[in-house]
């Protein structure tokens, strides 16, 4: 897949974390339902690759499906065999050249210029700025705009709806949200309040886009 035009295009990755694994998987189902078309499921979380297999068993071949967390080769492996078709590291750890061997496209988790360049050197697909929310937000995304301004950054990280709007005012391709959209369904919570968050941040999204 093509993970760096496909973040173009739909702007949003949910990210799945969760302690019960069958509502991880109600969690998912219930995003991709409501149009969120970028899901990673975090391998830190308890039977995260049976999520992942479940999910593209549901969904079958072609909808985009990541393992997040990717931090060992081991772990890029595992994600592949699960059928996870891209992955998400939370920084520049082994799992970026497994991935990449395998053919996943990488979402790499990085936060300083230095970072930066060595990711944009590996050949990754995006570049995962985290935790922006804790580093200054949409101001120190604009600052790396600076001298990266072609880069396309993800911010991660504490993004609710008005950070993600901002940050796609400051040319992120992309937002990446774990619990101010999943809250804490995939441990059990509302699938109907779920469905209301995602919405919401779709609706920031499509007004971003606009």
């Amino acid at each position: 897949m093509d993970l760096t035009a496909t973040l173009a295009t739909h702007r949003l990755v949910a990210i799945v974390r969760g302690g019960d694994p069958d509502a991880a998987l109600r969690t998912v189902l219930a995003l991709a339902e409501e149009g969120v078309e970028l899901i990673e499921v975090s391998l830190a979380a308890p039977g995260a690759l049976s999520v992942i297999e479940r999910a593209r068993t549901a969904f079958g071949p072609d909808r985009p499906l990541g393992a997040g967390t990717v931090l060992t080769a081991e772990d890029a492996r595992a994600a592949h065999s699960a059928g996870a078709d891209f992955a998400v590291t939370p920084g520049l750890g082994d799992g970026v050249g497994a991935a990449q061997e395998l053919g996943m496209p990488v979402l790499a988790g990085v936060m300083t210029p230095t970072e930066i360049i060595a990711a944009r050197a590996l050949g990754v697909a995006a570049l995962k700025v985290f935790p922006v929310a804790e580093a200054g937000g949409a101001a120190y995304l604009k600052a790396l705009r600076g001298p990266f301004p072609d880069a396309p950054f993800v911010p991660v990280g504490g993004v609710d709806e008005d950070l993600a709007r901002a940050c796609l005012a400051a040319g992120a391709i992309a937002v990446g949200v774990g619990s101010p959209l999943v809250g804490d369904a995939a441990d059990g919570g509302s699938i109907t309040a779920l469905r209301e968050r995602a919405r919401a941040f779709r609706k920031v999204v499509e007004e971003a886009t606009r």
